[in-house]
């Protein structure tokens, strides 16, 4: 059978070896006897596996001790509820960066519990009349006179799937004496694709479909400060950071097989090297798609160079009439969901950890090939 190579912005591609060991234990975890999927979450044997998820997931991300690690459900759009829920108690008013479709979805849930501030967003940029960067291809430049001192937080996401857009940095709130106001980040997309330095964050939360395993587990990495803010009246209490950090995110049923397979994840990052080796290897990919879009008189990426994102590349075809024809080839030479998101069209290439660099090879002679053979 001839290789399928995934390019699913999520649920996405998950590393082969995690698939084997998974099928492998499917009916008979470690000489238990019983599935993964039957376990009580209270028995010993998924005791261990949720403390080796936790006690990894801490030792890859070098999550300081002064940060719990929650595993929660909902997805990151449960989150974007779930923040200011816990958050917002005593508060009025967060900051928010404005950088694409995901951000625009955090503060319009946002609105149900204050009042916005919108301190970044990307907009037309036009030169002598020019547009020279459309809306959404590039990080917006934070007005930090404009965060509000008694802001409850400032919310940015780190990665936009759809657009293409990643931060490569930190905003620094130190320059306006704004170091009181916790930085929370939706990094549901770029978590585990890189270092990062988790102290500087209040929270940092999102779905686990990307980098880390399949779709029903969610992570909240929250600072202990913020956990000792009130949870507002009408929080529900799975949701409320505090009891979840205090029954070590088995307030309730925890999301058990999820969580078994992020844990395998994790030690297969590990095993290759950590984040340091995984950021090299997603450059290297991402660096030859690039090179491959920007050398090309058939594709377009209208993404800024240097807030391109390595995880998410969209890009168009400059004739739209061949998209079908591409999708179409694509899919016979194992290239599959290769589909851009509806609302933006063209195609979109996602180089989560777990797609090898042989994978974007073989995307990038197809494209190539198509590309002459339409010439």
């Amino acid at each position: 059978m001839a290789a399928i190579w995934n390019f699913s912005a999520g649920p996405a591609v998950l590393p082969k070896v995690v698939l084997e060991q998974a099928a492998a234990e499917m009916m008979d975890w470690q000489g238990s006897g019983i599935s993964v999927m039957e376990m009580s979450h209270r028995g010993p044997q998924f005791k261990q596996i949720l403390h080796e998820a936790l006690t990894d997931f801490r030792e890859l991300l070098q999550v300081p001790q002064t940060h719990h690690i929650l595993f929660m459900q909902g997805g990151a759009i449960a989150q974007n509820a779930i923040v200011p829920l816990n958050l917002m108690q005593g508060y009025e008013r967060a900051a928010f960066v404005d950088s694409g479709a995901w951000s625009a979805k955090t503060i319009k849930e946002f609105a149900r519990y204050g009042h916005a501030d919108i301190v970044a967003r990307s907009v037309e940029l036009a030169y002598n009349g020019v547009v020279r960067q459309k809306v959404n291809t590039y990080v917006p430049e934070i007005e930090l006179q404009r965060v509000a001192k008694n802001s409850a937080y400032l919310h940015f996401c780190a990665n936009e799937t759809i657009n293409g857009v990643e931060f490569q940095g930190l905003p620094d709130l130190s320059a306006l004496g704004l170091d009181d106001i916790p930085l929370v980040c939706d990094v549901s997309s770029n978590i585990l694709s890189r270092p990062e330095n988790v102290s500087a964050y209040g929270v940092m939360y999102g779905g686990a479909q990307k980098n880390i395993g399949p779709a029903g587990l969610t992570f909240a990495i929250v600072r202990e400060d913020l956990l000792c803010r009130q949870a507002l009246d009408v929080c529900p209490s799975a949701f409320n950071y505090r009891l979840v950090a205090e029954q070590v995110s088995m307030y309730n049923t925890p999301p058990t097989y999820a969580i078994y397979i992020a844990g395998l994840v994790f030690k297969w990052l590990k095993a290759m090297g950590g984040l340091s080796v995984m950021a090299e290897l997603n450059r290297r990919k991402a660096r030859l798609l690039y090179q491959t879009i920007d050398a090309s008189d058939l594709y377009v990426n209208e993404v800024r160079h240097c807030d391109r994102s390595l995880m998410n590349v969209p890009f168009i075809l400059r004739d739209e009439k061949l998209n079908a024809a591409f999708l179409d080839q694509a899919q016979q030479c194992g290239l599959i969901q290769l589909k851009g998101h509806q609302s933006v069209g063209g195609m979109r290439a996602s180089l989560y950890n777990a797609m090898p660099y042989e994978g974007v090879v073989a995307l990038v002679e197809f494209m190539r090939g198509f590309e002459k053979e339409f010439a």
